[in-house]
């Protein structure tokens, strides 16, 4: 059976889309929506926002189904089941029309306002993606500081030195994510795999705000060891990476 169906028919290329995983955010769904659709109307270019429902059980689905009823530019894809925030990237980044994918979450701590931001660094042409950076987060002291120890450790072991790696709110050339090969957990490390593959990374802070409705999707323990079993994984490809360049240049 298929794991997701769309709302909304293909049709043509845009020029943006936005791609938004939603895990039972029922109550931030329309907060967002009001906040989120001028702000990518002023794009004055042909855009789309894509809605991704990760097997809500709380009724967020059916506020995506009222949301799209009114909004021409908007999509929804329902996946059959909750399949983790990188799945659900992965089918929006599949379903994707534009030439620029933006990333965000659904909880209203990322703030719409910061896309056109994102989108003037990724158009001057220096890099490829642009990943948002929380500099003033809005989290409670200990998701902050278990982010803290996270970025610390990733940035070590992967020899980086991002300093909010998991933001959600990015900014991609639709050929960065073309052929991006994901598992879960890896949405932690977007920056990391585009840079792999000879893609120029760079930040722009953003805003970050308290979580107003609902309950955070956050377990610190869980998150904490499966967030380094996947960085073991993408220091590994980073060293494969390595020393296949390194065999081609010796051939």
């Amino acid at each position: 059976m298929d794991r997701s169906s769309v709302d909304a028919p293909d049709m043509f290329r845009l020029d943006v889309s936005v791609v938004i995983p939603v895990y039972n955010e029922g109550d931030n769904l329309m907060p967002l929506a009001e906040r989120l659709f001028p702000v990518v109307s002023s794009l004055a270019c042909p855009h789309e926002v894509i809605f991704i429902n990760d097997g809500s059980t709380d009724g967020s689905g059916e506020i995506l189904r009222t949301i799209r009823s009114e909004h021409p530019h908007v999509r929804v894809l329902h996946l059959d089941k909750n399949h983790g925030l990188t799945a659900a990237f992965d089918a929006g980044f599949k379903a994707a029309r534009g030439e620029i994918v933006v990333t965000m979450d659904s909880d209203l701590q990322n703030d719409p306002a910061d896309i056109p931001a994102l989108l003037s660094e990724l158009r001057n042409g220096e890099y490829d993606v642009i990943i948002g950076w929380r500099k003033d987060r809005k989290d409670k002291f200990l998701k902050r500081l278990s982010s803290k120890i996270a970025n610390f450790v990733r940035n070590t072991f992967a020899h980086e030195s991002v300093p909010d790696s998991a933001c959600s709110l990015k900014a991609f050339k639709r050929e960065c994510i073309a052929n991006m090969k994901l598992y879960n957990g890896m949405h932690r490390f977007f920056h990391a795999l585009v840079a792999m593959e000879g893609y120029r990374v760079g930040q722009v802070v953003v805003r970050h705000h308290p979580r107003l409705y609902g309950k955070s999707k956050y377990n610190i323990r869980n998150r904490m060891v499966r967030a380094f079993i996947d960085l073991l994984a993408v220091v590994w490809m980073q060293k494969r990476a390595l020393e296949y360049e390194v065999e081609e240049d010796d051939a």
